[in-house]
């Protein structure tokens, strides 16, 4: 029987409709993951949900223990992950509040641990990543939105950039040439490090606010508050449809 885990992001850090059963707290062989990995019930269905920023959220993006977090969502039986992340929008139909499902990844961070496999002794490992998330899951997501009469993108291009500041106007620029509708904080080496332990993973993104550069004022922390309190919302919603039809 497959296990589904949610990961959220800012903006996320519960969901507000669990029924909570119980509270793991686990210990790794890469440290401590985020939060306590909460196992509960969402629309009739179990779930275990993961505060990626910790809760209350205190952990800035470059600092999660990435590996610990999946290591632990394997250990408990976890074999599908829908990731919710708060990003910026780039290209000119992701406004704010609005929810997009990439289908692709360009990876900007750096210093981050990025594989299981670099242990002593370990073999070299190479990841198929041409298409970082899962295309079920995917599918799964735009049915859900669907379902639940909430308007997204279904597909997009998901730059992550080193946080955790915002990026400049030029960088924005240059990562909009390279193709990127999005940009966030935390899609790698999430994304790459399920994929290393077999894990269907895809992503629900929540635009907070236009990206630099896209706007002639400076981005402000009450507009991404308000943009996230709108698009978190809707995500919810789709969350809930996508658990109550997944067996």
């Amino acid at each position: 029987m497959s296990r589904l885990a949610i990961i959220g992001g800012t903006g996320l850090s519960q969901l507000a409709d669990l029924k909570i059963i119980k509270s793991d707290s686990l210990s790794t062989p890469y440290g401590a993951p985020s939060a306590d990995f909460i196992t509960g019930e969402l629309s009739g269905k179990e779930v275990i949900f993961l505060a990626r920023h910790g809760n209350p959220h205190s952990i800035a993006p470059h600092k999660i223990n990435y590996c610990a977090n999946i290591w632990g969502l394997k250990q408990l039986g976890v074999d599908n992950i829908i990731a919710v992340a708060a990003v910026g929008g780039i290209t000119p139909e992701m406004i704010p509040a609005h929810i997009v499902i990439p289908d692709q990844i360009i990876d900007y961070s750096y210093g981050r641990k990025h594989t299981f496999f670099e242990g002593q002794g370990d073999p070299v490992t190479h990841i198929d990543f041409s298409y970082p998330y899962s295309q079920t899951l995917r599918a799964r997501l735009i049915h859900a939105a669907k379902q639940a009469g909430v308007s997204i993108s279904p597909i997009g291009t998901y730059g992550c950039t080193q946080g955790p500041r915002l990026e400049t106007a030029a960088e924005i620029k240059r990562m909009e040439q390279d193709g990127c509708d999005l940009v966030g904080m935390t899609g790698m080496p999430e994304a790459a490090l399920a994929k290393e332990l077999a894990i269907n993973y895809a992503t629900v993104s929540v635009v907070a606010n236009w990206a630099a550069g896209k706007t002639e004022g400076e981005i402000t922390l009450s507009e991404i508050e308000q943009n996230l309190h709108k698009g978190m919302a809707n995500a919810a919603e789709l969350l809930k449809a996508f658990v109550g039809r997944s067996r």
